[in-house]
């Protein structure tokens, strides 16, 4: 009997828990804009907020990356919000598993966390076409960031599709999503405040009925603000000079938010690893913080950008795409540990609070793996799907393919040697003749011909094109076809009559044989199995390879390149198990290579 009364006692206070924690997480607040400073039910409120994104990180890290932003004093987390991953074929919509954004700003709740949305749905985020789908490139005439009627029309189904998922999380209806971002960093872009006005209509139409802001650079405020909005800053730490560009565009008043503030920055393929010393940043932080300014960081934890998903940027250009790695030298570092920037932005941040902060988390149990060998192999030919045939060559948006690669083929009879110039390639080939490799064309290096040296009456001509990421930022966004965009010429004569094949690897179940191929020159899908008597973090070392991408147990891990500055590829705990685990490869460059192993520590700033 005394039994069952403690188990019902026991259910009773579970019940009466969790009702109280349910009442509070629907509890009604208020946001709204004092004269100076941000008022959460009527009561000052200073946002000290970090930038993170739920698809940059498995799912099962959501809380722990959140419970460490607790730990640095955040109160708040930044989020943006990804088209292209929620509707990635037109009219087909995924909110489930690592995209299930309501879960991610419900946990944020949980975990005592306010939420700005940056739902654009322009992100750039270093982004693979700043967050638009490729599809809207096969629409004729779509411009994107314009009222254009078919960008409109897109852009307002999808909007209302987020909505749906996230209107009901705002503050004003029981959630924690404090603020709305309208458009994003518009000002770079455009300055069509009839556009913006659109924007705003739309988001409001959609549910999004809190408070909305902008955000630009302090020097094109002018261009990107639509007025009633409050205008954020992104880049700006001098907290005299935010208060003056805020009040100029506010009607003379405040309250005045640091919507990005850069303590970090990105990577690039073939450049120099990123790293921003904090010394450099604490009496900054200190500065805002004391001046009563909210502030997000961009990026509290960056993260890894997975399977295709990189952006690029032009400058001078100069195409620049980014790595898989969005380490970022960010407080958390890639795996999610704290590191010397978190610890010092924490005493900081520590001086402007009465709570004492929670302690910082562990660091995350690591691994090395000694040898991995890749047993199993499918030659290049037998990953081929059926081809599709034109008499010039199709764009990736023509063959309705997203990401990856495309092979294009064609047969050359009785032709004369000469260069070979393939215009406006994007943006990396490799080029066959007779399945030899005859060279790379790297749109990085302005480079668009080869040499093709003709000894024999006929010539299978092959030329293997990868989507090295849409350009995020800037006009160029609106030139963002890939694959070959014009023509193929031998000798200034255009080759005609082409097949066509996909290899998107959305699927990479091919069927594979053991040994290897003899010295075959083309790429090829490798995979294997490695046994683990327990798991941990790990960075696959990639330095002895060249070009690629990799899976573990069907989960993508990114892109390696030889040239770095990133040589490897994390992997996290909760992707391995004990028992066997497989691995898969496609490798462009050095299709030999069998072996590889893993570390327990990344390398991110080595360049070749």
């Amino acid at each position: 009997m005394k039994k069952n009364l403690l188990i019902l006692t026991f259910i009773l206070i579970n019940a009466f828990f969790f009702a109280s924690v349910n009442a509070q997480s629907n509890k009604v607040n208020t946001f709204a804009l004092g004269d100076s400073v941000f008022l959460l039910n009527g009561k000052p409120f200073q946002m000290i907020s970090g930038e993170m994104h739920y698809p940059r990180m498995p799912k099962e890290n959501w809380r722990s990356v959140m419970r460490a932003a607790k730990a640095m004093g955040l109160n708040t987390i930044g989020t943006y919000i990804f088209w292209n991953l929620h509707e990635p074929k037109e009219g087909i919509y995924d909110f489930s598993g690592d995209n299930n954004v309501a879960e991610f700003v419900k946990i944020a709740q949980q975990e005592g966390l306010w939420v700005i949305l940056r739902p654009s749905p322009y992100v750039c985020a270093e982004w693979e076409f700043g967050g638009y789908p490729y599809w809207l490139l096969n629409k004729k005439d779509l411009v994107v960031r314009s009222t254009e009627p078919q960008f409109i029309q897109a852009y307002t189904n999808y909007i209302k599709k987020v909505a749906q998922q996230l209107a009901p999380l705002q503050v004003n209806h029981g959630g924690n999503i404090l603020m709305v971002q309208l458009e994003n960093e518009y000002g770079f872009f455009g300055s069509d405040k009839n556009y913006l006005e659109l924007n705003r209509k739309l988001f409001v139409d959609a549910g999004f009925d809190g408070l909305l802001y902008t955000c630009d650079s302090e020097f094109k405020v002018e261009n990107g603000h639509l007025p009633g909005l409050l205008p954020a800053i992104n880049g700006s730490d001098n907290p005299e000079k935010v208060k003056s560009v805020v009040q100029k565009y506010h009607n003379g008043k405040g309250p005045y938010y640091i919507s990005e503030w850069y303590p970090a920055w990105f990577d690039n393929w073939g450049a120099k690893h990123h790293t921003l010393p904090y010394q450099k940043f604490l009496p900054k932080l200190d500065s805002v913080l004391t001046a009563g300014l909210s502030i997000n960081m961009y990026m509290f934890y960056g993260g890894t950008t997975r399977g295709f998903m990189n952006g690029a940027n032009v400058n001078n250009d100069i195409y620049e795409p980014e790595t898989s790695s969005y380490d970022y030298d960010a407080p958390l570092d890639e795996a999610g540990n704290a590191t010397e920037k978190f610890i010092q932005f924490r005493k900081v941040i520590q001086k402007h609070t009465t709570q004492k902060l929670p302690p910082i988390p562990a660091k995350r149990p690591t691994i090395a793996i000694k040898s991995i060998t890749l047993n199993n192999f499918t030659s290049f030919d037998n990953l081929l799907p059926k081809a599709k045939f034109n008499v010039k060559p199709l764009t990736f948006e023509a063959l309705n393919q997203a990401y990856g690669y495309v092979l294009y083929k064609t047969i050359l009879t009785n032709t004369k040697s000469g260069w070979l110039k393939i215009k406006e390639v994007r943006d990396y080939a490799t080029v066959y003749a007779n399945g030899k490799r005859l060279g790379v064309l790297d749109r990085r290096l302005n480079q668009d011909s080869v040499y093709l040296a003709s000894s024999t009456k006929k010539i299978i001509l092959e030329i293997l094109v990868e989507n090295l990421g849409r350009i995020n930022f800037g006009p160029q966004l609106l030139k963002n076809n890939k694959g070959i965009t014009q023509n193929v010429m031998l000798n200034g004569t255009e080759i005609l009559n082409w097949q066509m094949f996909s290899l998107p690897f959305t699927n990479i179940d091919f069927k594979a044989v053991k040994s290897s191929p003899q010295n075959t020159e083309k790429p090829i899908l490798r995979k294997g199995v490695f046994k683990l008597t327990k798991t941990g973090d790990t960075y696959l070392d990639m330095r002895l390879w060249g070009k690629g991408c990799v899976w573990v147990n069907g989960h993508s891990l990114g892109r390696y390149w030889e040239i770095g500055p990133q040589q490897t590829l994390f992997i996290p705990k909760e992707w391995l198990k004990k028992g066997d685990n497989t691995i898969t490869i496609f490798e462009m460059l050095k299709p030999n290579n069998r072996v590889l192993s893993s570390l327990s520590t990344p390398i991110l700033d080595m360049v070749k």
